[in-house]
């Protein structure tokens, strides 16, 4: 290929933005800088004008508190676009907050974003419109299993099998991988948020209290667990009584916070079972000496990595900040782009088609 100037150019000065866009929170990494970017994944939005008025953290604390001209959405369901242009909203607020930290003016920017492995076509070209849109100069897509494997620092490219379990907001994404490929996956939408609905519903018929998401994640990562905890913790929780509709407090140990949990974490389990019972003996002769490695918000569940290795006789360990693991494994895509682009999948802009009415 001849030497072209132009591109070198652009190459030399342009950003190279990782994306982790996640149901929970949204991660961006910049090649050379890190992380510069982790924010919930929430904006604020104008009913009448559809306008944003804030985004990321600003507008998560805005959740329950708004006036009636105001509402407050997450525009990622279960790890995919549920509403599209508020998403465009979000990566372009958070691509140019990038921009702004640049002391020169730069070319637009090339992304790589992180999707569930079991996203349809139609819900990849929702994501790579919605980067594009937002104004990308190249967007590709790389599956959340191995990107937080690449983060976690997992052999993916060599011959013994690994084996990561990225439990984000949305989405559990399982993933049996080697020489540079996926040999076995599973992806289902029980994650952190269906913890949280656990919780909510639990107290709910328990005590007759109302308590929000919000109130119910707090819960969860102070005394949520998924084995029994050395010492057993209580924490208060305030909502309001259903009986009495008053405001109303009550103390709930980490007992009932893992009886809430039970089902969605033995669902985590079985998926992992399923895809074990899936690989072939050779990869689970490797996991034996690698372990299963846990990635994402929901690794952080005190006790999940010995609930789960009582459960499948295997070594599982955490990764080290399990919560950037994704948006890691892109940043080391882009610092190696030409030989990384292996693990890129679906629709890259030289080999897209826009079909526009």
């Amino acid at each position: 290929m001849a030497f072209n100037p132009i591109n070198w150019l652009l190459g030399l000065f342009s950003l190279d933005i990782g994306i982790d866009l996640g149901t929970a929170n949204t991660l961006v990494h910049v090649r050379g800088k890190g992380i510069v970017i982790n924010e919930p994944s929430w904006v604020t939005i104008d009913k009448r004008t559809r306008q944003p008025l804030r985004i990321g953290l600003e507008a998560k604390e805005m959740v329950g508190r708004t006036p009636g001209n105001v509402i407050v959405v997450r525009p990622l369901r279960d790890g995919v676009i549920s509403e599209f242009d508020v998403t465009q909203y979000l990566l372009e607020y958070f691509i140019g907050r990038v921009h702004e930290q640049s002391v020169v003016p730069l070319p637009r920017p090339r992304v790589v974003v992180g999707i569930p492995a079991g996203v349809t076509e139609v819900e990849k070209r929702a994501v790579y419109d919605a980067v594009m849109a937002s104004g990308a100069r190249e967007a590709y897509l790389i599956e959340e299993p191995v990107a937080a494997a690449l983060g976690a620092g997992l052999p993916i490219n060599e011959v013994r099998g690994s084996m990561v379990v990225d439990i984000g907001g949305g989405t559990t994404e399982v993933a049996c991988m080697s020489m540079s490929g996926v040999v076995v996956s599973r992806s289902l939408r029980v994650a952190g948020d269906e913890m949280n609905h656990d919780i909510v519903q639990y107290v709910r018929n328990k005590y007759n209290l109302l308590i929000g998401e919000g109130v119910a994640e707090q819960v969860k990562m102070a005394i949520g667990s998924a084995f029994p905890l050395p010492v057993e913790k209580t924490y208060e929780v305030r909502g309001r009584n259903l009986v009495t509709g008053l405001p109303e407090t009550i103390e709930v140990s980490s007992i009932e916070a893992r009886e809430a949990l039970a089902g969605s974490v033995q669902v985590i389990v079985d998926t992992i079972r399923d895809a074990l019972d899936e690989a072939p003996p050779e990869i689970i002769a490797d996991l034996m000496d690698i372990g299963i490695c846990l990635a994402g918000g929901g690794a952080l569940l005190q006790g999940l990595a010995d609930r789960l290795a009582d459960e499948l006789n295997l070594r599982v360990w955490q990764a080290e900040d399990p919560l950037t693991c994704v948006v890691r494994g892109t940043g080391l895509v882009l610092d190696d782009f030409e030989n990384m682009r292996k693990y890129l999948v679906g629709l890259e802009r030289g080999s897209t088609r826009h079909d526009r009415a």
